[in-house]
């Protein structure tokens, strides 16, 4: 399900709009129900968002069947800090968007890029970090709640585990927890991983859990050249109090969405999402001006019309005069 159809039958559940039958259908299934979305000729338009390897199908199999198809797909977003940003603006801003919905988002800032003192970044993301309520979701004190699936615990303790390998500081472990009262949850705490490199796989990959990985750049022009090296482009952030500097950064970062002392730089639904690089495909985004164009079909009409024509033209059944 898009989150076209997701938004819509959340607003039809709740009762703030209704729809005609037959105009909202959710069909659950794999790869046939893809295949028999990418394949039918009476859909003319796939929006799609995921993974890279789902995206970049449902693009080349729609696309070869001539449908008009965008897929966001994966993502790996930078928050730059540099030595003159708030500090406390940005343990916060990063605590919230690295582990907020368990990092399980599209737009959760996982990368911090410090350029400066990062051991200074490691001890207060840690202590904030230490005061979030690890529970089961529909718990109103919740601040962590648990990841989809064992898999996807798995996973991202494998990550983690790898990383510890290959040489980065585990500052904030978030594994082997247990909540009580869900001792069989899916349950992983924050975790803060520092000392990483761009090959490391913790930094490639897109852990979508809530851990957050921290690199040291000695300039801004260093911190740029890693984000943009990166191959996801949804979306980066700059921390400073320099509009010099947050000007250069809005020029040069190859990233989609951008922000500006803002750690999650999702648009406003009348501004288009505008991922970059492997994170998108397509050639209109969504939402925005551009999503009206993605599901909108231009019709140029020419016609000429004489006076005697009309005047003399015979009458049709059913048209009026």
């Amino acid at each position: 399900m898009n989150h076209i159809a997701f938004e819509l039958s959340y607003l039809i559940a709740c009762g703030f709009c209704s729809l005609p039958p037959g105009v909202l259908n959710i069909v659950h299934g794999a790869h046939e129900i893809v295949d028999s979305i990418c394949d039918h000729e009476d859909i003319q338009a796939i929006s799609f968002v995921g993974s890279n390897r789902a995206g970049e199908y449902i693009y080349e199999r729609g696309g070869k069947n001539g449908k008009r198809v965008q897929s966001n797909m994966g993502a790996k977003n930078h928050g730059i800090v540099m030595p003159d940003a708030n500090k406390e603006a940005v343990v916060n801003a990063l605590v919230g968007a690295a582990f907020g919905a368990s990092g399980q988002r599209c737009m959760a800032l996982t990368a911090g890029v410090v350029v400066g003192d990062i051991v200074e970044y490691e001890e207060a993301l840690k202590a904030k970090a230490l005061d979030l309520k690890i529970t089961a979701g529909h718990e109103p004190d919740c601040d962590v709640g648990p990841v989809i699936s064992p898999e996807s615990l798995q996973r991202v303790h494998g990550i983690i585990e790898r990383a510890e390998k290959a040489g980065a500081k585990i500052v904030l472990d978030g594994r082997n927890i247990t909540v009580p009262g869900y001792e069989k949850g899916n349950f992983i705490g924050p975790t803060i991983i520092s000392n990483v490199t761009p090959d490391m796989e913790c930094y490639k990959e897109e852990i979508f859990g809530p851990v957050i990985v921290l690199l040291k750049a000695d300039s801004l022009d260093d911190a740029i050249r890693i984000a943009n090296a990166n191959p996801y482009g949804n979306g980066a952030a700059i921390f400073t109090r320099s509009g010099a500097a947050a000007r250069k950064f809005q020029h040069e970062i190859d990233a989609g969405n951008v922000g500006i002392n803002v750690p999650i730089p999702v648009p406003l639904p009348f501004f288009s999402f505008t991922g970059s690089k492997k994170s998108f495909a397509g050639d209109l985004y969504f939402y925005g001006k551009a999503g009206i164009q993605f599901y909108t079909r231009v019709k140029t009409i020419t016609s000429m019309w004489k006076e005697d024509d009309v005047a003399a033209g015979p009458k049709m059944a059913g048209v009026g005069t």
